[in-house]
């Protein structure tokens, strides 16, 4: 029969909130009944609400988040950020006095000039690059060899052979003929010595 009075509700109140505290017992069933209502709803909102997942390559630990490729300073406190670069020794320079110019190169381009110039005619060419070979690196003798030297337009040398541009291992030598001045390319090989590997007419 329901409880129609207010002082009846009242007292139907007081009994069930008593009930646990008659005897130890009831009070201990009261506190699993209780904690097994909280963990329910708990789990209910969990399943309702899930956490959503971290971001994949991102490693969470506490409250600090470190994303993949990411860097953090070592540096101690405190430590001064350099903001100037060192000190560069000064580059050796390209070109030298041409008064520096070895004897040895000038010497090479004089006589290759004098093996230069046009032979008798009726000279085989291959003659001709046997006297270049003493005076000539490897590699330019195969471009010499293609060269005519019947129509090699100077037969004397006119004078000296005189530097105009003096690097570490290379010398521009002038040379001058009775048709044109040389502009002779000397080399220092890997031997040692100088040897012409190019040439051309000075301007």
């Amino acid at each position: 029969m329901p409880i129609r009075s207010p002082r009846g509700r009242v007292a139907a109140y007081r009994a069930l909130w008593q009930w646990p505290l008659r005897s130890p017992a009831r009070l201990a069933v009261s506190g699993v009944a209780a904690l097994a209502v909280v963990l329910g709803i708990s789990t209910a909102l969990t399943a309702i609400n899930p956490p959503e997942p971290a971001p994949a390559g991102v490693t969470t630990t506490g409250t600090n988040a470190t994303a993949p490729g990411s860097t953090r300073s070592t540096r101690a406190p405190g430590t001064p950020v350099p903001t100037a670069l060192p000190p560069v020794s000064e580059l050796a320079p390209t070109s030298l006095p041409v008064s520096s110019a070895p004897a040895a190169a000038l010497q090479a381009a004089a006589s290759w000039s004098a093996a230069w110039i046009r032979p008798p005619d009726g000279t085989p060419a291959d003659r001709w690059i046997e006297g270049l070979r003493p005076f000539t690196t490897e590699e330019y003798l195969g471009v010499l060899a293609t060269v005519d030297p019947g129509a090699v337009p100077a037969t004397v040398v006119t004078g000296p052979a005189r530097a105009v541009r003096v690097a570490a291992s290379s010398v521009d030598v002038e040379v001058p003929t009775d048709a044109l001045t040389l502009l002779v390319l000397v080399v220092r090989t890997e031997a040692g010595d100088w040897r012409v590997s190019g040439y051309d007419r000075a301007a």
